[in-house]
């Protein structure tokens, strides 16, 4: 009986997106705003629940695969970028005692100097550029 019902899952499932990150994501917003929402009597907690589930649900069984792959491209791209915000943060501030970390005013390349030097001249090394920073 559960192998039959499995194999009619799997041959309902056959060309269409599935699961992704982005997904899984909007999965965890839905539940944390399930939880808040139970706590706090939104106004609308209901309609935005089930709009969010039919979002959902819809990309997972979605048979625009290309479109939806775009979609956690994108979505990937964003995580990645405020994510990699806090990972240079934690890296800097771990280096601070020993260094000052400036970026270049040309290119914005992130540029470290030790401390107790004085004023230097720093030359950026990826586009040349010099300026005076104190280290």
């Amino acid at each position: 009986m559960m192998n039959k019902l499995r194999y009619k899952l799997s041959r309902f499932m056959q060309g269409r997106y599935g699961v992704d990150n982005l997904s899984r994501f909007l999965s965890a917003v839905l539940l944390v705003y399930i939880l808040v929402s139970m706590f706090l009597h939104f106004r609308y907690s209901s309609a935005v629940s089930l709009v969010l589930l039919f979002l959902i649900y819809f990309r997972t069984f979605s048979r625009n695969i290309r479109k939806r792959y775009e979609e956690n491209q994108k979505f990937l791209r964003f995580r990645d970028r405020f994510t990699s915000f806090f990972r240079n943060f934690r890296s800097d501030w771990a280096q601070r005692r020993e260094y000052h970390i400036y970026k270049c005013p040309n290119c914005s390349q992130r540029i470290r100097i030790p401390r107790g030097k004085g004023r230097i001249m720093v030359r950026c090394p990826r586009c040349g550029n010099e300026f005076e920073k104190r280290s």
